[in-house]
């Protein structure tokens, strides 16, 4: 499962005994005591974090409790900043967290408000840590949801020509239509005013949108956007089922390419890869 072999490449060398690897083991692992009451007290701080940035937004909370609200902050990212510190601190190999997916959230997490000292209002992009809480999956044991992501990632990758063309196609189209509309309605219509205002109008009615800022007025504008917003309802299906074709196709060959490795003794599944380390169900050590 993705993070649990990227976080296999994190444990740190040397004796199991050391500082190094109590830390690692508490910060990166969430199948001890102690790694469970890391992650809920992260959470609960990230939580807190991202409520301070909210409420610090609202008018009578910024006029009255800014000051408490910026210590607040600031004990915060101090602490966030030492556990950055430290997952770098206690891995083998620093680069395999610094440049992965969490070790860039952890990093924009603190750095909003280091930049709000020379640039003012960057600190509300400290709302960013709430993307951190996806560490709570460790502590509930869906890991293999997370390794679901595989099988979207892959199929955009396979179908990227094919949702090109089709994006091609779409960019023609309502540039073709936004010119059509541009001519039926430029004349009576103050929202078709010009070609751009137009592609809007159609982009907005082809997405089933529907703002309704701009509409037609005559009867010929009013019959093209009625076929626009019918052919809208097929637009939003193509590229879904492209999508969940390839999405499909890639799980079946990755079902073939599975040989029986031993039955997990937790959920009785059977279906591994001949090197799988744990249960792809439930996440138990085979």
């Amino acid at each position: 499962m993705i993070e649990i072999q990227q976080e296999s490449n994190y444990t740190p060398a040397g004796n199991k005994k050391t500082f190094k690897y109590r830390l690692y083991e508490i910060i990166f692992k969430s199948d001890t005591p102690a790694g469970k009451r890391f992650d809920l007290l992260l959470i609960f701080f990230i939580l807190l974090s991202s409520l301070t940035v909210v409420l610090e937004s609202l008018e009578f909370f910024h006029t009255n409790y800014s000051l408490y609200f910026r210590i607040v902050e600031w004990i915060l990212t101090i602490l966030f900043t030492v556990e950055y510190a430290a997952r770098i601190y206690c891995i083998r190999n620093p680069k395999s967290y610094i440049f992965s997916f969490y070790g860039i959230i952890d990093l924009l997490s603190i750095l909003p408000a280091y930049l709000s000292v020379v640039l003012a209002g960057s600190q509300y992009l400290l709302t960013i840590r709430i993307l951190r809480i996806l560490r709570i999956f460790r502590i509930l044991k869906l890991n293999r949801y997370l390794a679901e992501s595989r099988y979207m990632i892959r199929a955009m990758q396979n179908s990227r020509i094919k949702i090109t063309i089709f994006l091609s196609v779409i960019f023609s189209s309502v540039l073709i239509i936004g010119s059509v509309m541009y001519f039926v309605e430029g004349h009576v219509n103050d929202g078709f005013s010009d070609i751009p205002n137009s592609i809007y109008w159609a982009i907005v009615t082809l997405t089933t949108v529907g703002y309704g800022d701009i509409s037609p007025v005559t009867g010929m504008g009013k019959f093209l956007a009625s076929m626009l917003m019918i052919l809208g309802y097929a637009i939003i299906a193509v590229p879904t089922g492209i999508i969940s074709s390839e999405m499909i196709a890639g799980k079946k060959e990755d079902v073939e390419q599975k040989k029986f490795a031993g039955r997990c003794r937790h959920c009785g599944s059977s279906i591994h890869e001949l090197d799988a380390v744990y249960c792809y169900k439930c996440g138990t050590r085979l």
